[in-house]
């Protein structure tokens, strides 16, 4: 298939370009590779696809671009018939959100509105974006299911990302453009994001610095492998969304619609307690962390859980990394990367 990957500098959007093109497909990515954090990761990354490419059947071809330019996506899409779009590309970040909402709203509420006209009007198969697990906000029924309503986020980031989610339905029933929403769960794993945990954790740890634990590390997170996400981003986009025959509006089900329209739990569905992920880590560097255990901050939740039963009967994902297993691929990454 011919396929658009927008943000394929970034963390999940470049392991997806990857298996990609590994198995064949042929690609064309966008990614603005701005500094919201080291941009030389972001130019490794691409440097490492370039490498794939070249033993690859399909061909490959990165734009640099930022998405809110409007123009952009239009010469793209003038110049490209895609098979899919898989949208990754986004402000990410939930701290980051409190500082500077102006740039989810540019990156991810406006690009994303680009894209759906820009899909529209080239009559796209299939168009997948990415969503959070940050949107269930205040819900604490565990574990967290698309069926339930996902309508009080607690903090901007989840608010611009519930918005993509009903921007896209609106697209899907007024212009039948199928999309698929993915919620992913705390995703880690080789290249990941030196804002994330996993990456803060184990830089610490190395280097004999203490780590930040909020709400005192007794946060239950959904940790998930980037080999397993991509898994299900794959079987997302294969799969093209359908109306649900069975959709009622009397009892409308928030997953799905009477459009071709759906929402997708990615997860590992075995939360962790945040001090048995740290301890994984000490084992796979073999040396202790320093805890500084601190209250909960502003716009978090204290435990994810997800519901994977939906994906899991839609297009038979079935997460297979235990958490250690991954952590010590993590580990093994970071000590080759950072030499």
């Amino acid at each position: 298939m011919h396929v658009l990957v927008t943000g394929n500098a970034g963390f999940i959007g470049f392991h997806t370009a990857k298996r990609l093109l590994e198995r064949g497909d042929s690609v064309v990515g966008i990614d603005v590779v701005n500094d919201y954090y080291d941009p030389a990761l972001k130019r490794a990354r691409l440097s490492a696809l370039d490498d794939v490419a070249k033993r690859s059947k399909g061909s490959y071809q990165f734009v640099q671009a930022d998405l809110a330019d409007r123009r952009t996506l239009d010469t793209c899409f003038a110049e490209h018939r895609f098979d899919r779009v898989i949208h990754l590309a986004a402000q990410a970040g939930v701290r980051y959100s409190l500082e500077n909402p102006r740039a989810y709203v540019e990156s991810n509420v406006v690009a994303f509105t680009h894209l759906l006209e820009a899909c529209r009007h080239a009559a796209t198969p299939h168009l997948v974006y990415a969503s959070t697990s940050s949107v269930y906000g205040a819900n604490t029924k565990m574990p967290f299911s698309e069926h339930d309503g996902a309508n009080h986020p607690v903090q901007f980031y989840a608010a611009t990302k519930r918005a993509n989610e009903l921007m896209a339905h609106s697209y899907s029933h007024l212009f039948r453009l199928p999309t698929t929403g993915l919620r992913f769960f705390t995703v880690y794993g080789p290249w990941g994001r030196p804002d994330m945990a996993p990456f803060l954790f184990t830089r610490n740890i190395f280097e004999e610095r203490p780590i930040k634990l909020f709400n005192n590390g007794e946060h239950m997170r959904d940790f998930t492998y980037i080999d397993d996400i991509v898994d299900g981003i794959l079987r997302a986009t294969d799969d093209i969304a359908r109306p649900n025959p069975d959709w009622d509006s009397d009892h409308p089900d928030p997953a799905s619609s009477n459009a071709p329209f759906r929402i997708f739990n990615i997860g590992n569905s075995k939360p962790v307690l945040l001090a048995d992920f740290i301890e994984a880590i000490e084992a796979a560097l073999n040396k202790k962390a320093i805890r500084e255990l601190l209250p909960m901050q502003p716009g978090d939740v204290p435990n994810t859980f997800a519901d994977v039963s939906l994906i899991a009967s839609s297009v038979g994902y079935q997460p297979q990394t235990p958490v250690r297993e991954g952590v010590a691929r993590f580990v093994q990454w970071y000590r080759e990367y950072n030499g």
